[in-house]
């Protein structure tokens, strides 16, 4: 009989009730006293499970002192017999460790399955939305576009020719009110006052028309009024789950976009809209000219108008890319869009067609059009440069690098001066139409996100990704 602890010929031999395995009882002991279990079957083990067995063996005589060999031979088997215990330790708990790395490895790669799996899905599923088949209109130039089944009402219809007519008449005769911003007081202006941190990581900033009170969004989906004399929030409300990815006045009315794809109307603190025609998140919004018809692009590939009088979705258009800004053409009959593919789509608003797309270096970040009518202003990522597109011969009629990437691009009411906005800086661009000449008034390292002209444009506001408000005026 050997032990199964220490393989030799065991001196006092016990066996275990429960493996029926042969041990040296001092090493059985020594090992249930620190385990407390069978070390060949890992059951619950005690020494009142220990049998004796009767052998005839040779009676060891006493050990004399380490002055001898004999007692020398003793310790070394006494080290011995606690390495071979340790060893058989080491033994089980390699083998247990290798188990369970295998199961762990295991049910990785299940989860990367799983995740590829769905992965696909998902991708199967955006690609399926992108090619829904809905009844419509059609684009000019054979794009894959679909128009909703409920096409602009005849009322909204009306409401855009009456618009663009009343406004185009008096466009290029405007004379630029009195009192407004001049370049000499351009050069003058600096921060003269920066507002605590509203909401982090904020990227939506709206003026309202008595230029008092801003409207910015926070990430937890917080939508504050902020007080320009009181320069405080003074009063907050809640625009639903998600962050608030754009915002926007409608007289006294405020409009919110957020990540889960809701677009909310709030007044006196009460919701009294909401819509959710988004599959994905709402990337921007704009207001008609009107003031009765609003929009909104969304990641899903769609951008929707909203009839206000009667708070209902007027109709919802399906392009071929994600888009990420929007803006309406100041007499209210063309509609922009960019895109992630690097494109501006320009859309005829009581048609619904597609009119013009420009080509861009990269997914569109902003867009605005000037008041003069002809020009849109745009900007895309990964680029340092505004082009201003001509919308009449379709060219990019002047290219403004700033040298710092860009996050907001926003035309006065004069169509003169264009503030340009990034995390490097604010820039103001104008263009004389007596000398057909540019220049730079305004150059200043107030880092902004987005960019609010102030009524008569002697104020701007820059909102950084703190959610800081910083006002630049004359000193």
């Amino acid at each position: 009989m050997l032990c199964a602890i220490s393989g030799e010929a065991p001196q006092n031999p016990v066996a275990s009730r429960k493996s029926g395995t042969v041990f040296e009882k001092r090493l059985i002991e020594a090992y249930i006293t620190e385990n407390g279990r069978d070390p060949v079957t890992d059951e619950d083990l005690s020494t009142e499970d220990l049998i004796e067995l009767r052998t005839s063996r040779t009676v060891r005589p006493r050990p004399p002192t380490l002055t001898s060999i004999p007692s020398l031979l003793s310790v070394f088997q006494n080290e011995w017999d606690a390495l071979a215990l340790e060893t058989y330790t080491l033994r089980q708990q390699l083998t247990q460790t290798r188990q369970e790395l295998s199961t762990a490895l295991y049910q990785h790669d299940a989860a990367v399955r799983v995740i590829a799996r769905l992965s696909r899905e998902r991708d199967e599923a955006r690609e399926a939305l992108s090619r829904v088949s809905v009844h419509g209109g059609q684009t000019t130039n054979g794009e894959a576009m679909q128009v909703d089944s409920s096409e602009l009402s005849r009322d909204l219809i009306a409401k855009v020719e009456a618009t663009q007519e009343r406004l185009s008449k008096t466009r290029r005769k405007r004379p630029i009110p009195d009192g407004w911003v001049t370049s000499d007081a351009l050069n003058s202006f600096s921060p003269v006052e920066k507002s605590k941190p509203l909401y982090t990581n904020t990227r939506s900033l709206a003026l309202n028309r008595r230029g008092d009170s801003a409207l910015v969004g926070g990430m937890d989906g917080k939508l504050g009024v902020y007080s320009i004399s009181e320069k405080a929030i003074v009063r907050e409300m809640d625009a639903g789950p998600g962050a608030v990815t754009d915002v926007l006045w409608l007289g006294d009315r405020m409009v919110a976009s957020t990540s889960a794809g809701n677009v909310k109307i709030i007044q006196n603190e009460a919701e009294v809209s909401s819509f959710s025609r988004h599959a994905g998140e709402v990337m921007a919004l704009a207001v008609h000219p009107s003031g009765d018809i609003l929009a909104s692009v969304g990641v899903d590939k769609s951008y929707v108008f909203y009839d206000l009088t009667s708070s209902t979705v007027a109709t919802q258009v399906l392009t071929d890319a994600a888009l990420t800004t929007a803006g309406f053409h100041p007499d209210g009959h063309l509609f922009a869009a960019g895109g992630v593919d690097g494109q501006i789509k320009v859309y005829d608003v009581k048609s619904l067609t597609n009119a013009a797309n420009f080509e861009s270096t990269g997914p569109i970040t902003a867009i605005s059009f000037s008041e003069n009518g002809t020009w849109l202003a745009t900007a895309a990522k990964g680029s340092t440069a505004v082009s201003i597109w001509d919308l009449r011969k379709a060219t990019i009629v002047h290219t403004i690098d700033v040298t710092c990437p860009i996050s907001a691009v926003q035309w006065e009411f004069s169509g003169q001066f264009l503030a340009i906005a990034g995390p490097s800086g604010l820039v103001v661009q104008q263009y004389s139409k007596t000398t057909k000449e540019w220049s730079e008034p305004l150059k200043t390292a107030v880092p902004s996100v987005t960019v609010a002209w102030a009524l008569d444009a002697r104020t701007i506001f820059c909102l950084d990704a703190e959610g800081s408000i910083t006002t630049l005026t004359e000193r």
